[in-house]
Formats: structure tokens, sequence, C-alpha cells
């Protein structure tokens, strides 16, 4: 029973937020749409700010008035800022290394689950036919990327488009995973950190990060001059790119 109520009132709570999306302006669907990123990457970042505070600035710098703060205030809150998030994304970033170090101590105890020298686990879903891509390849894949949690924070079969890219172009476990496949092969990859985003991490995906990607080999590409085909999106790519990790 109190299950059935909880869904009646989560369905309500749905129903009403579409009703409020429908009744929006173009400017405050925009307004709305800003505000949340910016409230997300605040979030992101363990910043929590005092609303009406940040409001008011909002409302000044909006309206063109000069900052209530002084130049070397202002300096000193931008450092207090930056620190803030700095001890954030360490905290952040210890908290996952530890939750990594003991998913994958356990994982490759499960039968099917295979480990490289640098630490990468994989499991076969299926085998494929034909060559190993070289590192020097391009290739063609499908993807699904989650945390150790379970949570999504990638997916080529959501935007309905697989994604290609040169395989020295992408986060070294990607670079090392892919070459143990063959075309049409279906493997689970379980990328320790250092083997990803390390400490830098990126939105989505937090510092130290061990990643799971189910990914599945379409086919090994051919360079060719000029081939443009779209890039992987931000849970792959490696140096060269805005959010990519080092490698």
């Amino acid at each position: 029973m109190k299950r059935v109520l909880f869904l009646s009132a989560a369905l309500l709570a749905a129903g009403f937020a579409r009703a409020e999306d429908k009744a929006m302006t173009d400017d405050q669907k925009i307004s709305y749409f800003i505000a949340r990123q910016v409230g997300e990457n605040l979030r992101s970042q363990g910043l929590m700010v005092d609303v009406p505070t940040f409001s008011r600035a909002l409302e000044e710098a909006l309206a063109g008035k000069p900052s209530a703060m002084t130049p070397e205030a202002t300096q000193e809150a931008m450092k207090m800022a930056q620190a803030k998030a700095g001890e954030f994304r360490k905290e952040q970033g210890e908290i996952s290394k530890k939750g990594g170090e003991d998913f994958l101590a356990a994982n490759k105890k499960k039968r099917g689950v295979k480990v490289t020298k640098s630490g990468l686990q994989y499991k076969v879903g299926k085998n494929g036919k034909g060559p190993h891509p070289k590192a020097t390849d391009r290739v063609k894949v499908n993807y699904r990327g989650t945390l150790i949690n379970g949570e999504e924070f990638d997916s080529s079969y959501k935007r309905g488009q697989p994604a290609e890219f040169p395989l020295n172009a992408v986060i070294p476990g990607w670079t090392e995973a892919i070459q143990l496949m063959s075309p049409g092969a279906k493997y689970t990859f379980y990328i320790p950190g250092e083997l990803a985003y390390g400490e830098r991490g990126t939105p989505g995906i937090p510092p130290n990060a061990t990643l799971i990607f189910e990914v599945e080999l379409l086919e090994i590409m051919k360079q060719e001059a000029g081939n443009q085909a779209p890039l992987p999106t931000k849970a792959i790519q490696g140096k060269g790119t805005t959010s990519s990790p080092a490698k």
C-alpha cells in the first residue's frame, strides 16, 4: 500500500512538473535552464552558496550595477572558493579511490573476469572475428558507461549513433581495452581510475573513479584523409579535447 501511495505521489509530482514546464515563457525556460546548470555545477564542486546573496549579486550584475565587494575582497572570496572546491575534490577522490579498489578486489574473483598487467579488468560477453585493432587504428563502437554504483554517465546507444575515434585519442583504459577485441565482440571493461580520469575527474565522473563500460566493437576503420566522423563524448576522450583526461 505504501509503495502504491509513493508511486502515486511521484506520478503526481511529475505531472505538476510537466504542467509548470508548459506554463513557462521562453525567457523563463532559458532562465531555469541556466540556473539549473549553475546550481548543478556548484554542487558538483561542493560549493553550497547562500541563495539570497547569490540572487542579489546576480540581479546587480544583470542590471550593470557595481559590485558591493572591493577588488581585494573579490580576490579573497575567489581564493576561498577555490580552496573549498579543492578540499571537496580531494575528499571525493579519496572516497572514490577506496570504493574503486574495494570493487575491483571483489570483482576480479568473479567467474569469467580477467585482469591485465595494468590492472584493467574485463569479461567477454561475445567473441568477435578477425584481427584486433592497433593503437593507431580508428574504430567504430557502441558502448554504455556507468559508475560502480550503477549510475549511467554516457551511452552511444541512447544517442542512437556509434562513436568513431582513433584509439590513441582516448583514455588509456580504452586504448588498451579495445585492442583486446575483434569486430563483433562484446566485452565488459572495469577500468581503474588511474587508467581513466585519475585525480582530475570530469563533470559526472568523480576523481579517481573506477568506470564500467559495456562495449561492442563494430568495425576497424581505415584511416582516411579528411575523415571527420564525430569523436566519442567526454566519457572516453583523451588528450586534445576540452573535457578529456590526461593520457
